[in-house]
């Protein structure tokens, strides 16, 4: 089976599998919008806020540097793990010392109990096992035991948060231990596995995995404060019953998130093949069915935003519906430079995308200070959204600088922009025209089953062309 065959395949099992394991974790949004109250509720949203952060930060982001070691390491690769895996572990116990030593001065700042910070350290300290043996499943195009792992942290994810619910007084503390404890034991588990396979450990990795990833921290550390921090100052000048509000909206609004990094995934490790091999030709046809689909998956969402609300929080979060399109059109955004920002990353060119996603979080937390006061939580939305159209415009533009601009057609990248906001404004429209958005609703699938249809044939062909033996 040649690699692109063994890279489709792998590619299609591992996005179902991510999609339905995050369809299965979204179940778990209008449970806890049940379980908690609206006060505790936001209280977890800044929780995840701050987690998704301190991934980031005391991790050191490590996965980062496999798409580049699977190459550098290939007779060592398992060792390359367990190395930066230890790196990984002492950076965490580090941080957890250093956040209790000084936890009276940090208590205000983070805004969550200690107990909780611990839970969050522990389930930080063994996270990262899971996430590299995901990512050396993933580069080896093994997609089974990918997709087990998946299924697993995913189930315990929404069982345990239902137990400790009913043991625990304290909820928000049930359902923060019970989304964590899954891959705590997990991860341990994992750890033990690659301290099994590891041969030696190379001290020369550290570096090696520092260089690349260290660059690689403010890109994505950046990314995390403009679509995190929004809640915080949301928080601070509104209240915590308008981040819940927001927070839940924002979530909803993310479901394409789950197609987005399932396909990106799967696309990332077949761009870095296909751009080794200076296939540009195939990376550009491909493109175009690539944003055709998520755009067209974009839309649907979009027109069906208040169903999904309202099933996730009920009737009482009903008004965060408008905060949804800016929410959609900024996924939209966020996938189109993930495109480029693939290209930077196989080429080891990480930074720029840190100057990219710096200036990005820097314009939205100045914007968010000015709007959010002026017309609330809503304005977080479109804050977040004119970040990442600027980190679109910076991406396209170092990938132009790197002299890959042909790989994708940088029209067909504006075009689809261009579109997507005058989608988002009849859709915000439609909301309060119920009869007529569910008329647009039916019409829109009935021209997309019609068109899917008429091409079938040509995708197949083109699908055809794409895996035939070199």
């Amino acid at each position: 089976m040649n690699n692109n065959i063994k890279a489709l395949k792998s590619g299609v099992w591992y996005t179902l599998s991510y999609v339905l394991v995050r369809g299965i974790s979204y179940l778990t949004i209008p449970i806890f919008t049940r379980i908690l109250t609206k006060q505790s509720y936001g209280i977890y949203n800044n929780y995840t806020s701050l987690l998704a952060i301190l991934t980031i930060l005391v991790t050191l982001n490590l996965s980062s540097t496999m798409v580049c070691a699977k190459y550098d390491y290939a007779d060592t690769f398992d060792s390359y793990i367990f190395s930066v895996l230890l790196l990984s572990f002492m950076s965490v116990a580090g941080w957890t010392v250093f956040f209790n030593i000084f936890w009276e001065y940090l208590e205000p700042f983070f805004g969550i109990e200690r107990q909780h910070l611990n839970i969050m350290m522990l389930y930080l300290l063994f996270s990262p096992a899971v996430d590299l043996f995901q990512a050396r499943e993933r580069f080896c195009f093994a997609y089974k035991k990918n997709a087990l792992i998946s299924i697993i942290v995913s189930v315990c994810s929404l069982i345990f948060p239902l137990i400790f619910s009913l043991i625990l007084e304290n909820k928000l503390t049930a359902v923060i231990l019970g989304m964590a404890v899954g891959t705590i034991f997990l991860g341990g588990a994992l750890f033990l596995f690659f301290a099994h396979r590891k041969k030696r450990i190379y001290l020369s990795s550290w570096k090696y995995a520092l260089q690349i990833g260290l660059p690689y921290i403010p890109h994505s550390l950046s990314l995390i404060v403009l679509h995190s921090t929004d809640r915080l100052m949301i928080t601070f000048f509104c209240g915590t019953e308008k981040t819940a509000l927001y927070g839940l909206a924002y979530n909803c609004g993310l479901i394409m998130m789950l197609l987005l990094t399932a396909c990106n995934m799967a696309y990332s490790p077949w761009l870095a093949e296909k751009l080794a091999n200076e296939e540009y030709d195939q990376i550009r046809l491909f493109s175009f069915k690539y944003i055709d689909v998520f755009a067209c998956c974009s839309l649907a969402v979009m027109l069906i935003a208040p169903e999904i609300l309202w099933i996730m929080g009920g009737r009482s979060y009903m008004e965060a519906v408008y905060v949804m399109p800016p929410v959609m059109l900024g996924c939209v955004c966020q996938f189109l430079y993930t495109m480029f920002v693939n290209v930077e990353q196989c080429k080891k060119k990480t930074v720029g995308m840190a100057f990219a996603s710096v200036s990005a979080a820097l314009l939205n937390l100045i914007l968010n200070y000015v709007f959010i006061p002026r017309f609330g939580y809503t304005a977080a939305a479109y804050t977040t959204l004119a970040g990442y159209l600027w980190l679109l415009v910076i991406h396209m533009v170092l990938v132009a600088r790197l002299g890959y601009a042909g790989v994708y057609s940088y029209k067909k990248v504006l075009l689809t922009v261009v579109l997507g906001f005058a989608a988002s404004g009849i859709c915000a429209f439609l909301y309060s025209h119920t009869i007529v958005r569910y008329l647009v609703l039916v019409s829109y699938v009935s021209v997309l089953t019609v068109m899917f249809g008429r091409k079938i044939k040509c995708k197949k062909n083109f699908l055809s062309d794409l895996l035939k033996s070199e």
